[in-house]
C-alpha cells in the first residue's frame, strides 16, 4: 500500500542518528536490516556516538524495526525501541520539510478567534505502510474533533472512543443513571473542553495525543498537532488536505484481524474469501481521496 504523498529526501544528505555501541549491536544481531546498513553499523568505531544515514536508509530502518521489538528479549527490546523512536522523529522532520509543515510550526496562534485554524495529522498506529489523514479544522470541542476524525478516516461511529491527553482521559459521558456500574478510569467530558484551551501558542514542540476508537478492536490513532495555518477565504472548513490508504473496515478484528482480512481477500482459495466478499464486497487498501474525505467531514 504505497503512500499517496510523494516523499522527497535530499539524495546526498546524511542525517546523523545518535546510537550507543550496545544499540548498534542489538540492531545487527536481532533485526533484518539490509546488509549495507548492518555493515555501516559494524564498521563504526566502538566509541562512536553518531552514525550517518540517508533518508532512504532511515525509512528502511523504520520499516524493519516496526514491530520487531515485540518478540525480542530484554535488553535488546529497550535498545531497539529507543532507536526506532529516534529514527521516527527524524523521519517526521524530513516529512515536515517536504510538506511545508516545518514552516507552519513556527507560526504563532492568531490574535483573533476568526483566524483560528488548527492542522492535525492523524495516524492509525500499528500499521505499515501508515494509514493517515491531515486535516484542518476550526476551533471546537474534542467531541467535534472526534466527529472530524471519524468522517475523514471513514469510520462509522458505531463504537466507544476516548482521547488520552497528558495522562487524562476525555470522552463522552455515560448516558443516564447507571448507579454503581464501574466505567473504568474517570473520563472528562469531551464536550466541556475546546481545542484552543488545550493547545499551545505555537507547535515548535511536538504535541501528540492518543485517540482510541472501538475498545474491542482497539483502533489506536496518534494525533499530531502541526500548527496554525492561515485560513484561506476561498475555502470552507473542515478540510482534509492529504492522507494515504483506505480505512480498515469496521469490526474486522483490529490490526491483526485486518491483516488476515486482506490476506483472505487476496487469495481466492482462502476459506474465508467468499464470505468476506459477501460481507463487505471488494476492498482496495490503497484507496484514498481527500476530496471525498472532505465531503464526508462537511456533512
Amino acid at each position: 500500500m504505497p503512500s499517496k504523498t510523494k516523499r522527497i529526501d535530499p539524495p546526498a544528505a546524511k542525517i546523523p542518528v545518535q546510537m550507543t555501541r550496545l544499540q548498534r549491536e542489538s540492531l545487527v544481531e536481532c533485526t533484518d536490516l539490509k546488509a549495507a546498513v548492518k555493515r555501516k553499523l559494524r564498521q563504526a568505531d566502538d566509541d562512536a556516538r553518531v552514525i550517518e544515514f540517508t533518508g532512504k536508509e532511515l525509512r528502511h530502518i523504520s520499516d524493519e524495526l516496526w514491530g520487531a521489538a515485540d518478540c525480542l528479549p530484554s535488553p535488546h527490546r529497550q535498545r531497539v525501541v529507543a532507536v526506532q523512536k529516534r529514527v521516527d522523529d527524524l523521519i517526521d522532520d524530513l516529512d515536515d520539510e517536504a510538506s511545508g509543515v516545518a514552516e507552519l510550526r513556527n507560526r504563532r496562534r492568531p490574535d483573533t478567534s476568526a483566524d483560528l485554524l488548527f492542522q492535525f495529522k492523524i495516524t492509525l498506529l500499528e500499521f505499515r505502510p501508515a494509514v493517515w489523514r491531515r486535516i484542518q479544522v476550526r476551533d471546537g470541542t474534542l467531541g467535534d474533533l472526534h466527529e472530524h476524525i471519524q468522517r475523514a478516516f471513514g469510520w462509522w461511529n458505531y463504537h466507544m472512543h476516548q482521547f488520552t491527553i497528558e495522562g487524562e482521559n476525555y470522552g463522552p459521558l455515560p448516558p443516564g443513571d447507571f448507579g454503581d456500574l464501574d466505567f473504568g478510569p474517570e473520563v472528562i467530558d469531551e464536550e466541556s473542553v475546546r481545542l484552543s484551551r488545550l493547545l499551545p501558542p505555537s507547535a515548535k514542540k511536538r504535541i501528540r495525543w492518543l485517540y482510541e476508537y472501538d475498545f474491542g478492536d482497539g483502533w489506536r490513532h496518534e494525533i499530531l498537532f502541526e500548527g496554525y495555518p492561515k485560513p484561506d477565504k476561498r475555502r470552507k472548513y473542515p478540510l482534509c488536505i492529504d492522507g494515504a490508504c483506505a480505512c480498515p473496515p469496521e469490526d474486522c478484528g483490529g490490526p491483526w484481524g485486518y491483516a488476515n482480512y486482506l490476506e483472505a481477500l487476496a487469495n481466492p482459495r482462502h476459506e474465508e474469501h467468499e464470505f468476506l466478499l459477501e460481507w463487505r464486497g471488494p476492498f482496495d487498501p490503497d484507496a484514498f481521496n481527500p476530496k471525498k474525505a472532505t465531503d464526508e467531514m462537511r456533512r
